[in-house]
């Protein structure tokens, strides 16, 4: 399975999610915690808050950072429930992406009345 492939069902959960919670209105790890479950369910493998090394100059930095899903060691995962979207989630996302080398992210805000609208794919190197 590819990237692609991986982020439309990654996306599918995430609706069911938000659906079944009944949209928005809860706590991000209220529905990171459901998507988790719903990925798991269907056979892929979760990291759940990742710890991602900074290197500077070859040393690793104390303070490492934290990526909210990895999905099949593919496909990153930021969840937010905000009712105010910022494209600052978008470029942390990205960083995420050139830290660990993989190629796509998923920024999805659980706070937008509806899911779908809330979905944004950053791509590192990914040709879509």
């Amino acid at each position: 399975m590819d990237e692609n492939t991986l982020s439309y069902q990654i996306i599918r959960a995430a609706i069911e999610v938000h659906r079944t919670l009944g949209g928005p209105g809860l706590l991000e790890s209220v529905y990171e915690e459901a998507l988790v479950w719903e990925l798991t369910e269907a056979d892929f493998r979760i990291e759940r808050q990742k710890l991602v090394p900074i290197k500077y100059k070859n040393v690793d930095l104390v303070s490492p950072l934290r990526a909210d899903l990895i999905v099949n060691n593919m496909v990153i995962v930021e969840c937010k429930a905000t009712t105010e979207y910022h494209r600052i989630f978008e470029v942390q996302t990205l960083t995420y992406l050139r830290l660990t080398g993989l190629r796509l992210g998923l920024v999805i805000n659980f706070g937008e009345q509806h899911v779908k609208n809330g979905i944004h794919r950053v791509v590192n190197g990914l040709h879509e």
